[in-house]
């Protein structure tokens, strides 16, 4: 620390941002978590955790939300090479799964059933591994933040952090309601990840905004649990544009959440511009301005943000890091938010 300047070059060191923190000394632990197995539009997030790394380390650490911001001691966890080796195994699996769906094969047909089971059973090894690894650090005190890969990754942080605090809400932003109960026969699908979050967990209240993309069923079950709290992005845009003001919006979307919210941060839930080679992008969607304005008023209504995930950040097939710039900058906003909301 004493040779460290905020101020100077960062240098690649595999830590977010370049900061020099252990992850025994970090408040904050990050899990990348290379996964793209049930892309069912375009694969390419698996490379996003890496992407992110990389591009964070020409983002200022100053930040006018936490004082001193780089003393947020924030550190990446090792990437696991067993879940590296099964993305790359199983995602052709998939893809020839939905080949075979997409030409009007069925789930059940003998010919790609088997594939199927063997896709969700990688996935059931993704979510205990996610789980275990999450489970010690959590163990040991930190702040667990996921860094997707696809939508789906997160499962067993949420699943362990429900279990820790029984006052937890989900605050969601994502193109998609992510609802089905499976999808294209996975059951761990991207998906589907609010559906098990709902299924596995007793979480207080769903929250999910900018959503614009979703099926009649996700629409069915928003309408009949009352745990969830559906904002469309046509609702909220048309409300904008009737008058109300998005810090009103803010306010209405924050009173659903209990004191203690997790934040799942689905980077397709931010306009396309931002995010050109997510894995699903959809028209639409909050300003990068917007998204930070509700976590910030989030943070000053008192809640405590108990852990988080950014997933489907991709980059580009070109070598664009314009994605992952962006990605980096809603993680760090991620990351010191958190913080700062366990000062207040």
């Amino acid at each position: 620390m004493s040779s460290f300047d905020p101020n100077g070059v960062a240098v690649a060191n595999g830590n977010f941002m370049g900061l020099p923190y252990t992850s025994s000394e970090a408040q904050i632990v990050l899990l990348p978590v290379p996964w793209d197995v049930t892309t069912s539009y375009r694969p390419g997030t698996s490379s996003g955790p890496a992407a992110i790394i990389e591009a964070s380390l020409q983002l200022d650490l100053y930040d006018t939300d936490l004082a001193d911001a780089w003393r947020n001691k924030i550190a990446v966890l090792e990437t696991s090479e067993r879940i590296m080796q099964l993305n790359t195994t199983l995602r052709p699996v998939a893809e020839e799964v939905i080949d075979y769906l997409a030409n009007g094969g069925e789930e059940t047909d003998d010919a790609i059933y088997g594939k199927i089971q063997e896709v969700n059973n990688g996935s059931a090894v993704l979510n205990d591994t996610v789980s275990n690894v999450t489970t010690e650090w959590l163990n040991r005190g930190k702040i667990v933040g996921v860094i997707g890969g696809e939508h789906s990754v997160p499962l067993g942080l949420i699943m362990e952090l429900a279990r820790r605090y029984t006052n937890m809400g989900i605050l969601h932003i994502d193109a998609h309601a992510d609802l089905r109960e499976a999808y294209e026969g996975f059951t761990c699908s991207h998906a589907s990840i609010m559906f098990n979050a709902l299924k596995r967990t007793s979480i207080k209240h769903l929250v999910q905004v900018s959503v614009r993309d979703f099926c009649q069923d996700e629409i069915d079950l928003a309408g009949k649990d009352p745990r969830i709290s559906f904002y469309t992005d046509n609702q909220l845009t048309s409300r904008q544009f009737e008058g109300e003001t998005w810090d009103r919006l803010c306010d209405e979307i924050i009173s659903k959440l209990p004191s203690e919210v997790y934040i799942s941060f689905d980077i397709d839930g931010l306009s396309p511009d931002l995010c050109p080679n997510t894995g699903t992008p959809v028209p639409g969607g909050l300003t990068f301005r917007q998204s930070e304005y509700l976590l910030r008023k989030l943070v000053r209504s008192g809640r405590k943000i108990v852990g988080f995930d950014l997933c489907e950040v991709a980059p580009g097939p070109d070598g664009s890091e314009w994605d992952a710039n962006v990605g980096a900058r809603v993680l760090q906003k991620l990351c010191n938010l958190t913080t700062l909301s366990h000062q207040v």
